[in-house]
């Protein structure tokens, strides 16, 4: 029981880091400031239920899913990184575009669920995991601890306006330009990454 408790928590700790609960945090302030709070809390539940879904499929189908549509892991870092630079750019310039409302909500599955909190590297962890794990017992513990780190970063998006409020507006500004920078370095990794092991300029991962 110790072990399969260790393993849990190992397998949570792990994810919740992968999952980057302070930067989903920042682009999800940044993405829904000009929602309701009612509208932002329904945001924060869809992201949260979107990236559920996403890491149970990596989990248990990805290398099928991949396979199937002739994705790899190189292309997916290029496609996601391109996406993440493209949301980490209005970050950094903490851009005022005036828009709100309703379009707002769309930013659930992307760019929040995937790639911001389930990037290239939470779907190579679980790719790799759902094929190391061998037995159904274990393959469930490690799929509760996935969905208590999801839980747990879409709480902190939920509370947002409470985080928020403690930090206050000039704090959420400083955070949203560091996080910016940040992202749009993790993006330019992640695409330099794909194309270097693409083209064999760097070795690809043991």
């Amino acid at each position: 029981m110790t072990d399969i408790a260790v393993f849990f928590v190992n397998i949570w700790l792990k994810l919740f880091v992968l999952l980057t609960p302070f930067f989903a945090l920042s682009m999800f302030l940044d993405l829904t400031r000009h929602l309701t709070l009612e509208r932002r809390r329904r945001v924060a539940l869809q992201t949260a239920g979107a990236a559920v879904v996403i890491c149970l499929v990596l989990f248990f189908f990805g290398r099928t899913v991949f396979a199937l549509y002739g994705i790899t892991l190189d292309a997916f870092r290029v496609g996601a990184g391109t996406l993440l630079l493209v949301s980490s750019v209005a970050s950094a310039r903490d851009r005022q575009d005036g828009s709100g409302g309703e379009p707002g909500e769309d930013v659930a599955v992307v760019p929040l669920a995937m790639p911001v909190i389930v990037g290239p590297a939470t779907t190579g962890t679980l790719l790799v995991m759902g094929a190391e794990i061998p037995d159904l017992f274990h393959k469930l513990v490690a799929c509760g601890a996935v969905l208590l780190a999801v839980i747990a970063v879409g709480a902190v998006m939920y509370r947002s306006d409470v985080i928020e409020g403690r930090l206050g507006t000039r704090g959420v500004r400083i955070l949203r330009k560091i996080t910016g920078v940040f992202l749009a370095a993790l993006a330019a990794e992640m695409i330099l990454t794909g194309i270097g092991h693409r083209f064999g300029l760097v070795p690809p991962p043991p």
